[in-house]
């Protein structure tokens, strides 16, 4: 038997709010931008050669989105698998130069891209493409208003928003307390020395981060490190709430004191920790924050026996 192996995008464009996607026209059929994998490249790497290639685009491409695909056809009389890997990339513009190959293009909505693309796989991809989109877009217009709260009068946390980080169609959400001074110069969750016990007690307890949506109750640096207030935690909570009903977890790692009252309302991680609590369809679990495993070697311990429960749960779920 032999094996093949080839990457593709879909590529998309928003108009009037809603996405439309390219198809490509070949004489006998139509298709996304796709093609080989040559040597040496990756997935991703040829699946941006092949958008190229075939439509002199440069979008791009959604982070943490891959989705394959296998079947199996005949050459001749030798049996063939084949392997896709697919990718999703937004353009900035319905411009297209298509490659010799090609006869036409067509940007569609997701209904007449199901009844126009040729091949069985584009079509069962493109419903969880649509809904990954879907989801990106919901995302980066909370995003846009939520680094807008600094233009309100009184601020007093750092004006650098730090959005969330990870799939957008995760089950798991981690949720902290708010940035750290170097999240707040990265703008990125959980990278500074909190962030790397939190990697390896996650590692420890066989959780991959990057299979989890991590975002803070606070997406703003409270100035000297401290817990961000009362009327702060008001303010952005309904972003984190915003932020869950787009992901949809299935669970909810609450990290510290200022996420457990957020989400469960009352309690605290000395009193709660290690214990499933069940609501709306999630479950949440709450723990303590790496910051004060940092602090504290008995606490460090508590937090890994928490996380390996935690992966026991979700495992048994």
């Amino acid at each position: 038997m032999k094996f093949e192996y080839s990457a593709g995008a879909f590529v998309y464009f928003i108009e009037d709010g809603k996405p439309l996607y390219l198809l490509l026209k070949r004489e006998q059929d139509t298709d996304i931008p796709k093609g080989h994998i040559e040597k040496g490249e990756t997935a991703l790497e040829a699946a941006k050669r092949e958008v190229k290639e075939e439509t002199g685009l440069e979008p791009f491409f959604l982070p943490y989105f891959s989705i394959q695909t296998k079947y199996f056809f005949y050459e001749g009389k030798e049996k063939v698998m084949k392997t896709v890997k697919f990718f999703i990339a937004k353009s900035s513009t319905k411009s297209v130069k298509i490659s010799a190959e090609h006869v036409g293009y067509a940007w569609l909505d997701q209904e007449s891209m199901l009844l126009q693309a040729s091949y069985k796989d584009i079509k069962e991809v493109l419903p969880k493409v649509y809904e990954y989109v879907s989801r990106y877009e919901a995302m980066s217009k909370l995003n846009e208003d939520y680094a807008k709260l600094p233009e309100m009068s009184g601020w007093q946390l750092s004006k650098n928003f730090v959005p969330g980080e990870g799939p957008l169609n995760a089950s798991i959400m981690l949720v902290g307390q708010a940035p750290g001074k170097q999240e707040d110069e990265q703008r990125r969750p959980f990278v500074g020395r909190s962030g790397l016990l939190l990697n390896t007690l996650l590692k420890k307890a066989g959780i991959k981060r990057d299979r989890a949506y991590i975002t803070s109750v606070v997406q703003f640096y409270p100035p000297g490190n401290r817990e961000p207030s009362p009327s702060e935690i008001a303010l952005c909570l309904p972003f984190l709430k915003r932020q869950i009903d787009i992901i949809k977890p299935k669970f909810i790692l609450l990290l510290g004191n200022v996420a457990i009252g957020a989400l469960l309302g009352k309690g605290s991680a000395s009193e709660l920790h290690g214990k499933p609590v069940s609501k709306d369809g999630i479950t949440y679990f709450p723990t303590f924050h790496p910051a004060a495993a940092l602090r504290f070697p008995s606490i460090r311990s508590e937090m890994e026996k928490d996380l390996k429960k935690f992966a026991e749960i979700m495992k048994a779920i």
